[in-house]
């Protein structure tokens, strides 16, 4: 088993009082996994994907990936495997304002320290298969939300992560851009990302392999997925092409 969550239990702090969000959550994820966490408001979802995503610490229960224990590791560490093998994309695209469209998406490259010119050409390069190659130069502030949301995900994706963890990425979406911002995150999945989003939307959660259901902070039961549709079978053949190319 590739990740292995056992027993976790986390929480938050809300107001004077540290608030449990996840109880006992146990979750098994192989390499090129697609899952999909459904719930409700205040399940526990982008809580899970922030333990996952290195960002909160269990304080009971066992994290290992590739057979290391993750709750073991200093922050320092914790934050460069998050920076080789983990991309995150919020709910809020959290982009910089003052930064340009391929500037935000290089940020990730900085902390690798790549030099300028491979960072701008690759972060020019993934906006341009997420269409948007003729907006590389807008400003958050000049982006449409769907627009701001393909260059947060091209952010999450620039350094080719092994994970991809993705919050509710289609909330505020149009039914068409929904779709489309669906299509470009399963491409990753060709190229042999693993995929966990966390979604309200049962729809589009079935287009994930697994569908694992929360309620309370503890997973409920799984189901299988595997709803297709779009253009997302078309992106994924080109994508396989392109990457036996390689």
């Amino acid at each position: 088993m590739w990740i292995d969550l056992d027993g976790v239990c986390a929480r938050r702090s809300s107001g004077r009082e540290d608030a449990p969000v996840l109880r006992g959550v146990s979750l098994a994820l192989e390499r090129g996994d697609y899952v999909a966490i459904l719930g409700p408001s205040g399940a526990g979802k982008s809580a899970l994907l922030f333990v996952l995503g290195c960002l909160i610490r269990p304080e009971a229960g066992h994290y290992w990936l590739d057979n290391m224990r993750l709750e073991r590791l200093s922050m320092a560490r914790l934050a460069r495997l998050r920076g080789r093998r983990i991309g995150f994309v919020f709910e809020a695209d959290l982009l910089v304002p003052e930064l340009s469209a391929v500037e935000n998406v290089e940020v990730p490259l900085l902390y690798r320290r790549i030099d300028r010119s491979e960072r701008m050409a690759r972060a020019a390069g993934i906006l341009g298969e997420f269409g948007m190659g003729s907006r590389l130069r807008l400003r958050p502030g000049e982006l449409s939300h769907a627009d701001r949301k393909r260059v947060a995900l091209a952010r999450a994706c620039v350094g080719g992560p092994e994970l991809l963890l993705v919050d509710e990425p289609t909330r505020g979406l149009d039914a068409r851009s929904g779709d489309e911002i669906m299509d470009l995150l399963e491409s990753r999945r060709a190229l042999g990302a693993t995929i966990v989003i966390a979604t309200q939307d049962p729809l589009r959660g079935r287009r994930a392999r697994r569908l694992v259901q929360m309620r309370d902070g503890r997973v409920v039961r799984e189901l299988a997925g595997g709803l297709r549709f779009g253009r997302s079978s078309t992106v994924v053949r080109r994508l396989r092409g392109r990457a036996r190319r390689r």
